[in-house]
């Protein structure tokens, strides 16, 4: 959805987030540039005060809280995966520049034209439908545990709670409440891998797509016990290659083992959805026979 912006000219990668969002200039973050934001170079992983997990239902309280923190180290120096906070920075630089929620565009503009079963704020109606997860029986390994990513994982208010499970489906969380069907994922990660094209209609440039999926940053990630590969909202293939061999591949990975991938080198796009998560937080082994299959099958 941001890089739709881009495309349409009404913001650029390479822009200050202040310039949309002036609060955000607070704690020493003037310089951020919104590609940095998309590439969890912001230093904003999580907080590490303490908060009510209810917090994250309120949209402005969260966003303020955020825009008045410090990094938690030098911005542009180095990844830290931003589970949580990573929904609020994409969806106000959106929402300050589009005027709506990104969930709100994602359902007028894309969801609901091209029938794609793919929500960020689920009505009540759709409650019906959704499968419960499965917690896994054992934290994920992240490896030497530091103030980053104790602040993404592992303090009591680093996800939304407090509120009940209606309420959390029903709020507009870019980050960690999107619900949808593998179908609708792959169709859409199909368009990404195919040029843009989605039904005959072109939803993000072929230029756009590529420079959205170039590399900002590579190296050792301050969150996740990997070395991680980013583009501006997308993690990269390499190293790791968790959707198969290709060297242009991008996508991403949930904990539990859900993922949806592009590779626009061959056309091939795919999703994998569950509700028994495991502890993985990527490469799940599932998903991946699934995808090595797919390739093999080519």
């Amino acid at each position: 959805m941001v890089a739709r912006l881009i495309d349409q000219g009404r913001l650029a990668y390479d822009q200050p987030v202040a310039e949309v969002w002036p609060a955000f200039a607070q704690g020493g973050k003037g310089e951020i540039t919104v590609e940095q934001a998309l590439s969890h170079q912001a230093g904003l992983s999580g907080f590490v005060e303490a908060v009510e997990p209810s917090l994250w239902f309120d949209w402005d309280a969260t966003c303020e809280k955020l825009a008045a923190m410090a990094p938690l180290w030098p911005p542009g120096t180095a990844s830290g995966y931003h589970p949580v906070t990573y929904g609020y920075l994409a969806g106000e630089i959106f929402r300050r520049v589009d005027g709506r929620t990104l969930g709100t565009a994602l359902r007028e503009d894309l969801a609901g034209p091209f029938d794609l079963d793919l929500w960020i704020g689920l009505p009540d109606s759709e409650h019906g439908r959704c499968a419960e997860l499965q917690r896994p029986p054992a934290f994920p390994d992240f490896g030497e545990i530091n103030v980053p990513t104790r602040a993404a994982f592992l303090e009591p208010w680093s996800s939304p709670g407090g509120r009940g499970q209606a309420e959390w489906r029903r709020a507009e969380i870019p980050s960690a409440n999107g619900h949808a069907t593998a179908p609708a994922l792959a169709r859409l990660m199909g368009a990404l891998a195919q040029g843009g094209w989605l039904d005959g209609e072109m939803i993000l440039s072929p230029a756009l797509i590529a420079e959205m999926a170039r590399e900002r940053i590579a190296g050792q990630d301050l969150v996740l016990p990997f070395e991680m590969s980013w583009g501006a909202g997308v993690m990269r293939n390499g190293p790791l290659k968790p959707w198969g061999p290709g060297e242009e591949t991008f996508g991403h990975s949930g904990w539990g083992g859900s993922c949806a991938f592009a590779d626009p080198e061959t056309g091939l796009a795919g999703a994998y959805v569950m509700n028994k998560q495991s502890a993985h937080l990527l490469g799940d082994p599932r998903p991946k026979r699934l995808i090595e299959a797919a390739y093999g099958a080519l």
